[in-house]
């Protein structure tokens, strides 16, 4: 519920003679709590201006710190200006009531970042700003130099969280980029992969094969070497017996010949004994004669 609205006073507004409507509901007007003074019927057309007696300073100040409502139903214009009525304990007690009930049926968060709960605080802290200016005009301005400061330091933070949260979202764009690249590359270098570990294992095969053949090949030669040796130690075992056989063969005749020789040489020698003594005796038998 919302706070009591206090009527205008005869001497503020000039309503028209030919006016006899009541004000709108607050059904359609803006919820606030900021404690606002009973809609007022401008003009039925939209290009009327607004016809209003002077405003005393505290009423001035007000208006420049929270501006006035304006808004058009049925083709009328409405005006609501706010409260400039002096506040009680009572007031502050109901605005702080009327803080957490609003909070509750609005379901404003109690932490983090809430548009609901700032809205609420903000019209809070205005009506906090009406009620101290009515009381002290200067104190009220500068609670209103506070807000600004507030407000601005609260767009500060909302544009650096806008921009991190671009940034994030850049980012992440990027990540999701680079993984379906990544991804790509992966799925390209298990490929090639793949591939080359097809063309080792038909490598590896190949060369066992050759391996396997070359052992093959090399028992086989091996086997031929073995076969070639023992023919060729056989052969030489052969022609050995046949050189040593020639050999004694040639020995032995050759014997015979030194035999035959040194028999003929002996023959010769008692030959020519035979004949010096032959000769001997014929010249021992010549002296003798």
């Amino acid at each position: 519920p919302l706070p009591s609205l206090k009527q205008p006073s005869a001497q503020r507004w000039r309503a028209p003679a030919d006016s006899a409507q009541l004000p709108p509901t607050m059904s359609s007007t803006t919820q606030s709590l900021v404690k606002y003074e009973t809609p007022v019927l401008i003009s039925t057309s939209k290009k009327a201006k607004k016809s209003k007696n002077k405003l005393t300073p505290t009423e001035d100040i007000l208006n420049s710190i929270l501006p006035p409502r304006e808004w058009t139903e049925n083709g009328q214009l409405w005006v609501q200006y706010v409260s400039s009525a002096p506040s009680t304990k009572k007031d502050v007690l109901h605005l702080q009531s009327s803080l957490d009930t609003k909070l509750q049926q609005r379901e404003a968060r109690e932490t983090g970042i809430c548009p609901i709960r700032e809205e609420l605080y903000s019209q809070s802290f205005d009506e906090i700003i009406r009620q101290v200016t009515i009381m002290c005009a200067e104190r009220g301005l500068l609670l209103l130099r506070v807000r600004k400061e507030l407000n601005m330091e609260i767009a500060a933070y909302q544009t650096l969280y806008e921009s991190s949260v671009a940034y994030g979202m850049r980012g992440a764009l990027r990540q999701k980029s680079n993984k379906k690249d990544v991804e790509a590359r992966m799925a390209t270098l298990e490929k090639e992969c793949t591939l080359l570990e097809a063309q080792i294992k038909e490598q590896v095969d190949r060369t066992a094969a050759m391996q396997k053949r070359a052992k093959d090949e090399d028992t086989v030669m091996e086997e031929i070497h073995v076969q070639d040796v023992t023919l060729i130690k056989g052969h030489n075992a052969k022609l050995r017996e046949t050189l040593k056989e020639k050999l004694s063969v040639e020995a032995e005749k050759k014997k015979e010949e030194e035999a035959a020789a040194n028999k003929a040489k002996s023959d010769e020698k008692k030959a020519e004994a035979n004949k010096e003594e032959k000769k001997k005796k014929e010249a021992a038998e010549a002296k003798r004669e």
